[in-house]
């Protein structure tokens, strides 16, 4: 939808603290690692199919959220990367939301990184993923 509704002008959300501004990233968050697109869809992959393996071990809810939150973006992100220009598994992400002082991004974007959050929570309470009689679950 960023592609057949966002032009070459930025849209103005509210006012310059949001804005929706069409962008290409062949790198990472940030604009990281820009010529390594190819390792960034294979990194992916393997990410992703670590999640999918670990995914049917999990007992905690709160850790099949986090997981699902990562896997979603994930999967967003690699279809850009697998099906866009200039070709396949080097495809550049659509970014398309913009904050001051921060790079533009995406919702796979914001999923990965609410994710990791979630993820960072868990760890620090010491809610396991896979939950022995005595661990904690959420």
């Amino acid at each position: 939808m960023a592609i057949a509704y966002l032009g070459n002008e930025p849209k103005q959300i509210f006012g310059t603290f949001l804005q929706f501004d069409l962008t290409f990233n062949s790198g990472a968050a940030f604009s990281v690692a820009n010529s390594r697109t190819i390792f960034l869809t294979l990194f992916a992959v393997v990410i992703a199919g670590f999640i999918l393996y670990i995914g049917k071990k999990l007992s905690s809810p709160g850790w099949a959220f986090a997981l699902g939150l990562v896997l979603g973006g994930i999967f967003g992100n690699l279809a850009d990367r697998i099906f866009r220009a200039p070709s396949a598994l080097q495809g550049e992400v659509v970014d398309w939301i913009k904050l001051p002082h921060w790079p533009t991004f995406n919702l796979a974007d914001t999923s990965i990184v609410l994710g990791a959050g979630l993820i960072i929570i868990l760890s620090s309470r010491n809610i396991k993923p896979i939950s022995g009689p005595n661990d904690r679950t959420l």
